[in-house]
């Protein structure tokens, strides 16, 4: 375990020169990071805390990639509080908060918003279909941050599952020497999985944004019980008995390739994963079946 060094200010780079110049001043220290598109809270503190804790030195990232959006009203109101995710970084002991421009991200004359990646089919399934092009959105930004902060360690947290799953698929497949953490989910009091779209919720709606989570964990007593088809429909009435909410969604997928099982014996390791509306904010969530 490394001990972090809370004498030290954070330093706060907004553009590409500004990084450089931080992240020099790093040596060879053991460098963490965290990339999040900022609205930072409590799942992000987790993840940036373990980093603290594992690593010499710790960068997060703060940036809302346009490439990832395949709908430009979720793109423009996505929540943007850069002021209050620098101090929220400083308190847990980051010693960069890199904040770029597009302009440092997809630099004119260059291709890197326009690259095409090998996700492994990974992404034929779940969100895949749903969000025309998101993954590949991702991975530009992943693999652009990437070699900018060069990590050694980089940490993901799986509420995204099916984006870490791609995400350790193509640093495996472009020879990334860096090592991804998986974080677990975190969740609110009320089970409820934390997002930075939930500051988007109305009272009322995040009042019933629980629902989901108490709905999907009901379908754990059904494994092995009934159809994997009748579980799916149960858990989708489960969820929808909530006047609040409206499922796109809900899948059961082997965890190890992401492919939607119709057998409960398909796989050894199963997940639950669905996309939810609680108006017009879309949550998603998943738990591991088995």
């Amino acid at each position: 375990m490394f001990a972090p060094d809370f004498c030290t200010i954070m330093k706060v780079a907004k553009t590409l020169a500004d990084f450089e110049s931080a992240r020099k001043s790093l040596g060879d220290k053991k460098v963490g990071f965290v990339p999040t598109m900022g609205a930072l809270h409590e799942g992000h503190a987790s993840l940036i805390r373990r980093a603290v804790a594992e690593c010499d030195a710790v960068v997060v990232s703060d940036f809302v990639n346009p490439t990832q959006f395949n709908n430009k009203t979720d793109f423009e109101t996505y929540p943007r509080i850069l002021d209050q995710d620098c101090a929220f970084v400083e308190a847990l002991g980051a010693a960069i908060l890199f904040a770029p421009r597009v302009e440092d991200i997809y630099p004119a004359g260059t291709d890197y918003n326009k690259k095409v990646f090998d996700l492994g089919g990974l992404d034929l399934y779940g969100e895949g279909p749903r969000r025309p092009g998101h993954f590949n959105g991702m991975a530009q930004v992943v693999t652009r941050l990437f070699d900018i902060v060069r990590p050694d360690r980089a940490y993901f947290g799986e509420k995204d599952f099916q984006q870490l799953a791609i995400i350790e698929y193509f640093v495996k497949n472009l020879h990334y020497p860096i090592e991804i953490v998986r974080c677990p989910i975190a969740r609110a009091e009320d089970g409820l999985a934390l997002s930075s779209r939930n500051k988007l919720l109305t009272p009322a709606r995040r009042a019933a944004a629980p629902h989901i989570y108490a709905s999907i964990m009901k379908t754990r007593d059904m494994v092995g019980k009934m159809p994997v088809s009748e579980a799916i429909r149960k858990t989708v009435e489960l969820i929808d008995a909530q006047p609040e909410l409206k499922t796109e969604y809900v899948e059961i997928i082997n965890s190890l390739n992401l492919r939607p099982v119709s057998d409960w014996n398909e796989a050894e390791h199963l997940r639950l994963t669905c996309a939810v509306y609680a108006g017009d904010v879309r949550l998603i969530d998943n738990i591991e079946l088995k």
